[in-house]
């Protein structure tokens, strides 16, 4: 039995960054779990689309040592590594091995007004892990965030919501066929769960990734602030700039990417995008900060 009164979930997670600025307010813990419904072509955390570990060399780190020839375990590889060329991405942690790992930066959360966001990949892959750190946190009085792409079964998207303080949102593509052919899946039950969302949460801050020539045409943009506008919850709205720091790991992961020749959008036109969804009464900011 677990300090949660309970048995304390499985979960299995790739990372947990600390001193995060950009998924909520204050200094933040960011958990990111394994595992995503989606295949975003320019996901910057690639290595969180499966839901299985991943065996990845870093190819600067590799000797070519030969230890670790004739392995066949990814466990018994990175362990055989001297350099650490041989990584392991993805691990399982309980629910109360996980609460102790984010309790340690406390004091950062108290002294910013920050917390912890659970992140990913998809958190809601995982919806009895989920809910029961979230209910944890909220019982330690730690502030709580959601970082969700939407796609998932509603009742748990409510259930994570009903204990998260913040919930972050993301939105791609308003065009369902778009939204196929760069993520791997529709939109529809994403736009449905956000307005189901919308009505019962009163924390909610969109997302969206601006990717040029995927995402950033004026029709697209224009309808996604018209159906933003219209969620009661929704209080701000972030958009987030492409960055190609995702192509080193698309290539670690031994997967193309498909925006290689992509630029990242200017400042300029970064305000120029901002403008849109300000006309329509969307408080908005460029890159997430708080």
């Amino acid at each position: 039995m677990s300090a949660f009164g309970q048995p304390s979930e499985l979960g299995r997670i790739f990372n947990v960054q600390r001193f995060s600025l950009q998924d909520g307010p204050g200094l933040r813990t960011t958990v990111f779990l394994k595992g995503c419904p989606l295949a975003c072509a320019w996901c910057h955390n690639p290595e969180s689309q499966s839901a299985e570990p991943e065996l990845v060399k870093v190819e600067g780190r590799c000797i070519a040592c030969g230890s670790c020839h004739g392995l066949d375990e990814s466990a018994a590889c990175v362990d055989a590594c001297p350099t650490g060329a041989q990584q392991l991405l993805g691990r399982e942690v309980s629910s109360a091995e996980l609460m102790e790992e984010v309790l340690r930066d406390r004091p950062f959360f108290e002294q910013s007004g920050g917390g912890v966001t659970l992140s990913g990949g998809e958190p809601l892959l995982q919806p009895a892990f989920v809910l029961q750190v979230l209910a944890e946190l909220r019982r330690q009085g730690i502030h709580q965030a959601l970082d969700t792409c939407g796609l998932g079964h509603r009742e748990d998207l409510l259930a994570a919501a009903a204990l998260s303080d913040l919930v972050l949102f993301d939105l791609k593509h308003m065009d369902d066929g778009q939204h196929r052919a760069w993520t791997g899946a529709g939109n529809g039950a994403i736009l449905a769960n956000l307005e189901a969302l919308g009505q019962v949460h009163g924390q909610i801050w969109i997302r969206v990734p601006v990717i040029p020539g995927v995402n950033d045409d004026a029709a697209n943009l224009e309808a996604t602030a018209r159906f933003v506008a219209r969620i009661p919850g929704v209080r701000r709205l972030d958009l987030l700039p492409y960055h190609s720091t995702g192509a080193a790991k698309f290539r670690r992961l031994g997967r193309a990417y498909a925006l290689e020749q992509v630029p990242a959008p200017t400042p300029a036109r970064m305000a120029d995008l901002a403008g849109v969804f300000e006309a329509h009464g969307i408080t908005t900011t460029v890159g997430g900060h708080p």
